[in-house]
């Protein structure tokens, strides 16, 4: 029986043909980069974290998986604490180890890959208090896995988790775990907004972007949501030609970030694994470049430290760690 498949806004495909994939391999031989720089970490504030069911924070472990802590719910975005990825090691310690997380109420997980979607790391962080939601697609794949509280949602679904109204949004990607499961299940980013109350100190709406390449639904989600963080990717983006309609180079990160109107952009996705030819200072020093042409002003982005938190109050003023 045939398996069905996922597709981007109209039909982008990221397919690549083997003559590609080894015009890449050649291009990688030739290269010589500086890999010295290395993401500075920061003492993760455990005792505060442990405690803390009131403020919204965002603290950086790494890749694109952060620790949320939202309307009084522990939150982990694609989570993954594995030393390597393939035969690339992890390039920095992960910003809070895996045995000092605090319990988890919710895992969210923008698409199946293994970068995004690393079961062991899932199963030390699942409970039975824990809610993990999925793409469309994958939920059955989690249930076998013995995640038995899971929720699968498609574009632009909404659902409500506690206090929480979480939306599923496009973004322009794949997937693929092995041979035969390409695109049998969707990928996307989520919104977090409070559900709306008497108060007039609601928390700060917040967008995880995923993963993505540069697309019109940027846009589209802009205009239909009120945003104030962006957790926006700005990693393995090169070569360029190859990556151009899954991953965002730093300058339409840029573009994205300009797009969804978000007040702050936090960026991910670069400087702990090696998965494109890219280097994290490459990607910082691109992403400031963009910042500077588009005359965005220096403190609406907040570059984190491997495991610094910001805290993010009602009136959306951001503190430092």
């Amino acid at each position: 029986m045939a398996k069905f498949r996922y597709n981007n806004l109209d039909n982008v495909s990221t397919d690549k043909t083997l003559k590609e994939f080894r015009k890449w391999r050649e291009e990688r031989r030739r290269k010589k980069k500086d890999y010295s720089y290395v993401v500075p970490s920061t003492p993760p504030r455990l005792a505060y974290l442990a405690e803390n069911r009131l403020e919204t924070t965002i603290t950086w472990i790494g890749h694109s998986t952060f620790f949320l802590q939202y309307e009084g719910m522990n939150i982990i975005t694609d989570p993954i604490w594995a030393r390597r990825l393939g035969f690339e090691k992890r390039l920095g310690q992960p910003g809070i180890p895996l045995s000092e997380v605090p319990p988890i109420d919710l895992i969210l997980i923008s698409h199946s890959h293994y970068d995004h979607l690393h079961m062991a790391s899932i199963r030390k962080l699942y409970r039975a208090g824990t809610t993990l939601v999925v793409p469309v697609g994958l939920k059955r794949k989690m249930l076998r896995k013995g995640f038995r509280n899971c929720i699968e949602m498609e574009w632009w679904q909404e659902n409500t988790l506690g206090k929480i109204k979480l939306t599923f949004v496009p973004t322009q990607h794949w997937t693929r775990r092995t041979p035969w499961d390409t695109n049998t299940s969707h990928w996307g980013g989520y919104i977090l907004q409070p559900i709306e109350s008497d108060s007039d100190k609601l928390s700060p709406n917040l967008y995880f972007a995923g993963d993505s390449g540069y697309f019109p639904g940027f846009k589209e989600i802009g205009s239909r949501y009120k945003l104030h963080v962006a957790l926006m990717p700005i990693g393995a983006y090169e070569p360029e030609w190859f990556m151009t309609s899954q991953h965002v180079t730093p300058e339409e990160a840029i573009q994205a970030f300009v797009d969804v109107g978000a007040e702050t952009m936090i960026p991910m996705h670069y400087g702990t694994y090696r998965l494109a030819d890219d280097t994290a200072r490459e990607a910082l020093d691109r992403m400031e470049s963009a910042r500077l042409k588009q005359g965005i002003s220096e403190e609406r982005i907040r570059t984190l430290s491997y495991g610094e938190t910001l805290i993010i109050q009602p009136e959306n003023r951001i503190t430092g760690q």
